[in-house]
This record gives C-alpha cells, structure tokens and sequence, in this order.
C-alpha cells in the first residue's frame, strides 16, 4: 500500500510566501535526489504551473468544493504510488475557504482528507512572543487539524529567529523548523492573479539552484522530513478507505482532442487530460500564437483559459490560425472554450489601448477592464443538453476574470444559455454557457474530471458526431 511522505504547506494568511517557500522546497528535496509528487489546494492554475517547472512532474489541484472527498483522495493517491514525498501548497490563509463556518473548500479540509499534518507559514516581521500566540490559535481551532512545524518567513536577522523559537518551545507549541530572512528567497514575477504563469518566468538551473540554496540554508529539512514521514503513517488507514479504478476505457482509442497551450492559453486542470487519456482519447496540444492551423484530423477543440488580452495583437495577427478556428467551428464538431478561449470566440477583444479582432463565432466583442469582474466558485446546472450531458446535470467549478462581454449574445442567430450559474457565496444565478450547435463557451472553469459522468458524456458527444461528420 501506499504510504508516501507528505507535508501540507498552510499559511497563517495570504501573502506570507507560502508559493516561494513550498518551491524552495521542492528544489531542495528534488536536489537531495527525492521524486517529490506536488499538489496545490484550490482553484488556482498559476501555482502548478511553476510546481510542474521545479518539481519535473505534473501537479494535480485539490479543491474541497468543487470535488468531493472520495475524488481527492484517489486522485492522491494515483499519483503518489511512483513518488518519494507529496508536497501540497495551500491557499490563502489555514482555515480559509468557501465557508466562514466550517472547514469547506480549505487547506485545512485537504489536511484531514488526507490524513496529513501541516507545516505552517507565518510572516514574522515585527513579531516576537505573538508568534506563539498566533500558532496556539492554529494549533488548537479545530481538533482534527495537526499542525507539526512552523516556518517564519521575513524574518529580520538570525537572532530574531532564535527569539522566534524560543517563543514556541517555552509554550509547548510545535517547533520552528525554518526562519527565512527578508530577501532570502528570489523575487518572482505576479500579476493580478498572483505570479505569472511559468510560461512567462525564467525558470532557468540558477533561479531553480538560488530556491534550493535558501532552503537548504534556512530550514531545518531533516526534521521536515522526519515529519513528512511520520505523516506517512496515516495513509494506511486511507489507503483502505480508497478503491482505486485504473482501468481504461478504450472505446475513444480513435478519438483526437485538440487542446490550445501556449503563453495565451494555459489554464487547465491536469487531471481532466488524464480523464481524457483513461478513456482512450488522443490530445494533441497547439499553439494559437505560434502555429498555421489546427492538428489535422481532430474530432474536438477544446481552448482553456488564459491571457489572450496580453497577446491580443499577435492572437489577431494569426490570420490562419483563425481561419482555422472558423472552419472547425463550422464543422459542427464539439468545441468548448473556458474564459480566455470564449474571448478569443468572440469577435474581437478591446483593450485600453485598441481593438483587436478574433475568430468572430460569438456575435460580441469582449472588453478588458480596470477592476475584477468576477471572483469566487459557482454551480453550474444544465438548462440546455449539451455537450456535458442532458438538462439538470450539475458541475462546480469556479469564475475570476478582468473582462466582460460587450453585448449578451443569448437569443442572438440561434445562440442560447446552456448555463444556469449559481454564485456560492451569494447565491445569486445568472444564466450562461453561450451555446450554438456542438460550439459552447463560457466564462465559468469547470472542474469536469471530478464528475466523471460529464466527461463520459462529453466524449458520448464527440463519437456521436464523429460517426455523423467524421475527422477533418
């Protein structure tokens, strides 16, 4: 059975450098010659995309709203049976989720479905004996989250992470395990979404050596590793609790997905292209900015999210690619675009500075904007059969994007709303998933590999029209 390693990387709140330090981990632990499988808890691409850069390997999301917690803990577990250490980032702070009253849609929430201990960060500028305070209060919220160490970012001087530790040892709290200084970790690169995406950052073997370095320098890794593997005696009790499925579906062996990857198209979850793979399809990435046409012989087209606004002005360039876009769109073959590629649908995007045009299957125009549109999970319900199954079918998934639609496009030559999108936090709907034909886009992320009736569904669609149109 398999008892990986593993340690969760909390935060005491947001901003306290829990991505830098979890990757500073990762490098250190890949350099002492350990296979370090990584996880990232939320709704967050940006995060894994770096993980994926550091770590040699793909990181899956874990989110405690969008999947259950049968899901998580298979989806853990496949991916560990090969691995030394799982290493899994939080989000936010601790105990933050989609809920102010329990522990839905939280690291903390992660934690106990995996029956993992917590390796807390703080920032620990300008504090001494509060610290301790500070871990008390995490340490003792809620009974079923163990924290085991604490590491204190931004701290001012060696001296002060002794007075730090000093702190908690005097109050029987879990112990220091790493003091980082200011300016000890290298500076990444964000954006309004956090860092940008690794696509955009020079991952270069310095950058990658300079994480490892600080860890190993500042971080106690043998005790972290002692813990981690202490961790690793729970997983018994969750191994028996996860029935694992690996068989394969082979029924879509003759099926090709196109999918858009490139610096304007990135946000995926990975464990949807497994789904897909398990079932037998073919993908076949391509890059809207950098290639003439679409795969050849490709059954359907799926565009992620992105930042096509950022590549708006090379997007528009690539007359070809569009024109291969518009082609397949009429082809009546499945299409489903997510945030980025329902603006790259549209006829153009508009930004402060121009317009630039786009494939024009949507009859609107999308326009960028100074604040955030949208932030938060929503469930969607189906109003309409589409290509994710039959009206009443529900997916959860999430919504964050800088751009609105200029126009509804909803009754417009025959487009409908397939969506009806609930907001988690407030409650209110709103309807959506722009559809016409086999073409459906929206600005909703979906976790579809989660739901693994939708994907079947999905895949039904595909093959249905396969044997009606064929392949291009």
């Amino acid at each position: 059975m398999n008892k990986t390693p593993c340690l969760v990387i909390g935060g005491a709140h947001s901003s306290v450098g829990k991505s830098s330090v979890t990757l500073a981990l990762i490098a250190a632990l890949r350099q002492r010659g350990l296979k370090v499988q990584t996880f990232k808890v939320g709704p967050d691409y940006l995060d894994p995309s770096h993980h994926n850069r550091v770590s040699g390997r793909p990181c899956y999301n874990l989110d405690g709203w969008m999947c259950n917690e049968e899901y998580v803990q298979q989806l853990f577990q496949r991916h560990c049976a090969d691995a030394d250490i799982a290493i899994v980032e939080g989000v936010m702070g601790l105990f933050d989720g989609s809920s102010p009253t329990s522990l839905q849609g939280s690291t903390a929430q992660i934690a106990t479905w995996l029956n993992a201990a917590v390796l807390l960060v703080v920032k620990a500028h300008g504090m001494s004996r509060s610290l301790a305070a500070l871990v008390k209060g995490f340490a003792t919220f809620e009974e079923d989250v163990t924290i085991t160490a604490v590491i204190a970012n931004m701290c001012g001087s060696a001296s002060h992470g002794q007075l730090l530790a000093k702190a908690l040892e005097g109050a029987n709290l879990p112990p220091l395990i790493g003091a980082i200084p200011r300016g000890a970790l290298p500076a990444l690169p964000s954006r309004h979404l956090g860092l940008v995406s690794a696509e955009e950052t020079a991952w270069t073997d310095s950058l990658i050596e300079q994480l490892a370095d600080s860890a190993n320098e500042h971080l106690d890794l043998d005790q972290l590793l002692t813990q981690a593997s202490l961790c690793a005696q729970g997983q018994e009790q969750l191994d028996q609790q996860v029935t694992k499925n690996n068989a394969t579906d082979q029924s879509a062996k003759r099926l090709r997905i196109a999918i858009a990857r490139d610096a304007a198209f990135q946000f995926y979850y990975h464990d949807l292209f497994s789904a897909l793979e398990q079932r037998g399809a073919e993908l076949y990435f391509f890059s809207p900015l950098g290639d003439d046409a679409l795969p050849p012989k490709c059954d359907a087209l799926y565009l992620g999210g992105g930042y096509p606004e950022v590549h708006a002005e090379d997007l528009a360039s690539n007359h070809s690619m569009l024109q291969s876009i518009r082609t397949f769109c009429a082809s009546d073959r499945p299409v489903y675009a997510e945030c980025g590629g329902l603006i790259y649908l549209t006829k153009g995007v508009e930004t402060e500075q121009q317009r630039f045009r786009f494939a024009g299957i949507l009859p609107c125009f999308a326009r960028m904007l100074t604040k955030r549109k949208a932030l938060g999970y929503v469930e969607v319900t189906l109003q309409e059969p589409s290509l994710f199954g039959e009206i009443g079918t529900t997916v959860r998934g999430h919504e964050f994007h800088y751009s609105e639609l200029c126009s509804d496009p909803i009754g417009v030559d025959g487009w409908v709303a397939a969506y009806r999108v609930r907001q988690n936090r407030t409650g209110n709907c709103h309807d959506e998933g722009y559809q016409k034909g086999n073409v459906l886009a929206s600005y909703a992320h979906l976790h579809l590999a989660s739901r693994p009736e939708v994907v079947d569904a999905f895949i039904e669609r595909i093959l249905e029209v396969k044997s009606r149109v064929g392949s291009d």
